[in-house]
């Protein structure tokens, strides 16, 4: 069969199809691009977001860091009884003057290197700010109780104002006293002490640096949980505050207990000749406290080298004053001790040893130089005296040691 032509009408009406399809087409394509351009502009916006976003933490957080590195301080424990927390310091101004020059509270988080760096700060003015009372500033060196501690506060009443308490105690332990006692919150940080090791000289130290915080602490005394006072306050706070000198025991000793103890891995820097050895139980001025906390270059070779049985807190003081200040040192301890009896330690002593003429014996005990005066007074404490006799001498303090 054959086909018919088409007419012009319908020739008309397909090309006019056509158009219509060829534009429905190019609308559908526009409007697929129009989306795939949206969905691509949406996408780079997202991704420039977050890459301005990473390079801005870098360079404020990375390249600030690699410039100006983070400091990490150890975070301050939030003691009740330190100036640290924020609402502390809103009741009391931690940067004000007062509690610069006399912190209220022993608490602190400071590293022995940062204690000892803040300790050894001194003025250059040669004038102070306040009304300066010179203290006399006695440090406790103990294991734990403080079993003679109410002959210590029948010595200290009524003194307040002219001396300050430090207890180094083992870590963990905590002093149970009143709040009026003159050793309420006055323990220090402390770390742990061993006899015949260069932690007891590191608790001597630590001791000073922390009595340094205090500038009005003029004369530091190191004492023991079994040290007495033989003289009533007032005796010993003008005998200290009024002395040229300090008292530090140094003395040449040539036996194998002195010389013998010397490491010839410490010379050149120390030499044997300058090797001393002396009691550990001292009392100094505050320049001399300085210079020992602040000495970086001697105490590490005792530490290296003096072990035992070579005792750094037999020798280190007295070696280090001899070589750099012995014309500030009296070479003499103030606190009397009875090696009579031989052995490793002093002879102790108890409440059947207590009476008024063995205190008095220890009172007037020979001369002796004081201010480059012979006088009779050379002994201002004694030990080692046992827990049993602090009633005994509760009883004899007021007629023989006057307090």
């Amino acid at each position: 069969m054959k086909a018919m032509p088409r007419s012009r009408v319908d020739e008309e009406e397909v090309d006019r199809f056509s158009n219509y399809m060829n534009a429905s087409k190019d609308l559908s394509i526009g409007i697929v691009k129009l989306v795939s351009f949206l969905v691509i502009f949406v996408a780079g916006v997202v991704l420039g977001l977050a890459a301005s976003a990473h390079v801005s933490r870098y360079f404020t957080s990375s390249h600030t860091e690699l410039f100006f590195p983070p400091h990490n301080f150890p975070v301050p424990s939030r003691e009740k009884e330190g100036c640290l927390p924020a609402n502390n310091c809103e009741a009391e101004d931690c940067l004000s003057t007062k509690s610069f020059v006399n912190p209220s509270h022993l608490t602190h988080s400071m590293t022995d290197e940062e204690l000892f760096w803040r300790a050894s700060m001194v003025p250059k003015k040669d004038s102070y700010p306040y009304n300066r009372v010179p203290k006399v500033a006695f440090m406790f060196l103990t294991r734990g109780p403080l079993p003679l501690l109410p002959l210590w506060e029948n010595f200290f009443h009524s003194h307040e104002g002219l001396f300050s308490v430090y207890v180094h105690a083992l870590p963990g332990y905590e002093l149970n006293v009143s709040k009026t006692s003159a050793f309420y919150r006055r323990q220090i940080p402390s770390q742990d002490v061993r006899w015949g090791t260069a932690t007891l000289t590191d608790g001597e130290r630590r001791l000073l640096a922390n009595a340094l915080l205090d500038f009005s602490n003029e004369r530091f005394i190191l004492l023991s949980e079994s040290c007495i006072p033989i003289f009533d306050f007032t005796t010993v706070y003008e005998y200290l505050i009024g002395s040229t000198k300090s008292f530090v025991d140094s003395y040449d000793d040539p036996s194998r207990y002195g010389r013998g103890r010397y490491s010839r891995h410490m010379y050149p820097d120390i030499k044997l000749a300058q090797w001393r050895k002396g009691s550990q139980w001292f009392e100094m001025n505050r320049s001399l406290a300085v210079s020992i906390i602040s000495d970086s270059d001697y105490y590490p070779l005792f530490i290296k080298y003096c072990k035992p049985s070579c005792y750094p807190d037999e020798h280190y003081l007295p070696t280090y004053i001899n070589m750099f200040h012995g014309e500030l040192n009296a070479n003499r301890s103030l606190t009397w001790v009875d090696w009579s009896r031989g052995g490793p330690h002093p002879a102790s002593f108890g409440r059947y040893d207590i009476t008024e003429g063995f205190i008095e014996s220890i009172r007037n005990n020979g001369t002796c130089l004081y201010n480059s005066k012979h006088i009779s007074v050379c002994y201002l404490f004694a030990r080692k005296f046992a827990p049993s006799a602090l009633m005994p001498l509760l009883n004899i303090s007021s007629t023989v040691m006057k307090f």
